[in-house]
């Protein structure tokens, strides 16, 4: 019971970060930008939000200055794309190098710095309940709150008017336009939702995942969160269930490399036989897994060409010019 529960709760807390950044890209897509830069955003939100934490020992005070840094690093992003027009993928892979190599200089005074971990939530009564009272009952804030972020994204993309005005923005810039709507400043709007959720992902490695800063600690994160956008069809509920199918990817690679083969003799034969197979394959190719399992995926929806246009943005990663 303990084990289920433990891998449970490290389950949803591997998955949160996936989760974050993915919603908020969701909605930068949504109104026709594509915005490759996340990992680099949320570098830029990990460490940001470490440091703060560490100089004034409030976690919450890091969290609010990651989610400020991944905005207004984004608006770098929007600045050039929006304003100067460059190519949208060029311009997010650029974003993503400079993250990685700005992060890594701010860094410096950092490493080997003992962290301080966000508490998780206590409810005498529930959180001690038997396989889901940590998980509901006990996890960190960050957890609920990437509940309530897809739950609000859901509601304001199909259930708003303003929501429809965004949509109707990444479906067609040019009737938007010819109707009188701000495409430009919804866009930048939505880039900046989108930065801050890619910081506030940041934050919640270095300070409740894995409380420390480690240079490049995302380690790809950032691009399998551009990955479930896609997975999910641009949808918040798909972004849910694909977070976490590859946290749970990520989480069960990492426990069958710890499994003692000698304590589970009563295990099924042909389970035994599985786990030790698996074992026996080198651990470098087991921590490729969810890596692997996105290009797999994307390979997959890639051939239903008809759903994935479907579902698409017209306008995604097209540039648009008022006078034009």
């Amino acid at each position: 019971m303990d084990i289920a529960e433990a891998i449970l709760t490290t389950v949803a807390t591997a998955s949160t970060p996936l989760l974050i950044a993915a919603t908020g890209e969701l909605v930068v897509e949504r109104s026709g930008v594509l915005n490759l830069g996340v990992e680099g955003m949320m570098l830029m939100g990990a460490v940001s939000g470490f440091a703060v934490t560490a100089l004034t020992g409030y976690p919450w005070l890091g969290v609010l200055a990651a989610v400020i840094v991944g905005a207004v690093y984004s608006l770098l992003f929007g600045f050039l794309t929006l304003t100067l027009v460059t190519n949208q993928v060029a311009t997010g892979l650029a974003l993503t190098l400079l993250g990685v190599g700005l992060s890594g200089l701010i860094g410096v005074p950092f490493v080997g710095h003992p962290g301080i971990q966000m508490t998780s939530l206590y409810i005498p009564g529930l959180t001690g309940l038997p396989y889901v009272g940590k998980l509901l009952f006990g996890e960190d804030p960050l957890f609920y709150l990437s509940i309530v972020l897809v739950i609000g994204v859901s509601w304001f993309l199909f259930g708003t008017r303003a929501g429809l005005t965004l949509r109707s923005v990444g479906d067609n810039h040019g009737s938007a336009h010819a109707l009188g709507i701000p495409v430009i400043r919804i866009r930048y709007l939505a880039v900046m939702f989108g930065g801050a959720c890619a910081g506030l992902a940041g934050a919640q490695l270095s300070i409740v995942y894995t409380p420390q800063w480690v240079e490049n600690m995302t380690a790809g994160r950032g691009w399998i969160a551009l990955a479930l956008v896609v997975f999910a069809s641009w949808r918040p509920w798909r972004v849910f269930a694909g977070a976490y199918l590859f946290g749970l990817l990520t989480i069960a690679e990492l426990n069958i490399q710890a499994v003692d083969l000698s304590t589970l003799h009563q295990l099924p034969g042909a389970v035994y036989d599985l786990l030790a197979l698996i074992k026996a394959i080198p651990s470098q190719f087991l921590s490729s897994i969810p890596y692997l399992a996105t290009v797999v995926v994307l390979v997959v929806i890639s051939r239903n060409r008809r759903l994935t246009m479907m579902n698409t943005p017209a306008s995604l990663g097209r540039a648009f010019v008022p006078d034009r």
